[in-house]
């Protein structure tokens, strides 16, 4: 399939999908949105696939949503069509029958964190860096942030680090149960190879029949909390906290919030 913002290719059971807008740090506009939708759902249909790699063009897997966009998408009929794209997205993610493997360089924020949450195993290399920032623009994280961050930390965690937006290095993280593994600078492709390997030498039939019982069980649950984030972060984007976040990130400054 041919796409203009992921790259993927299939081979011997697994399936490598890059983000390819390296020139801005692999944030996800509108066409990227819609392109991991129909990738995802086109994957979900293909059993053939049993391992799934998550990775970033260049030097960092993804810097999160495009700040240009929602700059550009104040009507609600472009703020509803990116919605659905995510809600598309995640779900179609979530229901993959192969095991999902987020390969972390660089950093991994906001919506690429998300994303990077929902896969089932996180690897990241030892300088990259991650964080759930959507507090910083005056918004609430999306593309499921809330239900993947409370499924790995649970909820008293999960609201501290949505609220604080902090950024962490990767021993945090692995100590807070954020990822599973962390990797020296230059082994991270063959590290996540050797994971893949093991994966497809197991039993894997079994290990996706245990995701699919575990998963089923908290769809319902994942269904409720994107459309509550998409009416959540409809609210806030009318917030004039979140205008004056949007302009001190593009002016380069500390936020001045008031609660408005």
């Amino acid at each position: 399939m041919a796409y203009e913002t992921i790259k993927v290719d299939i081979a011997d059971r697994r399936a490598t999908l890059t983000f390819n807008r390296p020139d801005v740090a692999n944030t996800m506009n509108l066409l990227m949105m819609q392109e991991l939708a129909d990738c995802f759902e086109f994957l979900k249909e293909n059993p053939e696939v049993q391992i799934l790699v998550i990775k970033g063009e260049g030097k960092i897997f993804s810097a999160g949503g495009d700040i240009k966009m929602m700059l550009t998408s104040g009507d609600p009929v472009d703020f509803e069509i990116v919605m659905s794209y995510l809600t598309r997205m995640v779900l179609a993610l979530y229901q993959l029958p192969m095991v999902t493997i987020a390969q972390i360089k660089g950093a991994a924020a906001g919506l690429g964190f998300s994303i990077a949450l929902g896969c089932d195993v996180l690897v990241a290399e030892e300088n990259s860096k991650l964080a759930m920032n959507f507090i910083g623009v005056g918004l609430v994280p999306d593309g499921g942030g809330h239900f993947f961050l409370k499924e790995r930390v649970g909820i008293p965690k999960a609201k501290q680090m949505i609220w604080q937006g902090n950024i962490m290095d990767p021993n945090e993280a692995l100590k807070h149960g954020l990822i599973d593994q962390v990797v020296v600078e230059g082994e991270l492709d063959s590290t996540v190879d050797q994971i893949v390997g093991k994966f497809l030498a197991s039993p894997i039939l079994a290990v996706l029949e245990t995701k699919s019982i575990l998963h089923e069980q908290k769809l319902p649950e994942l269904k409720n909390i994107l459309k509550m984030e998409a009416e959540a972060q409809k609210r806030m984007r009318k917030t004039e906290d979140h205008l004056e976040g949007i302009k001190a990130f593009i002016e380069k400054r500390t936020q001045q919030f008031k609660g408005k």
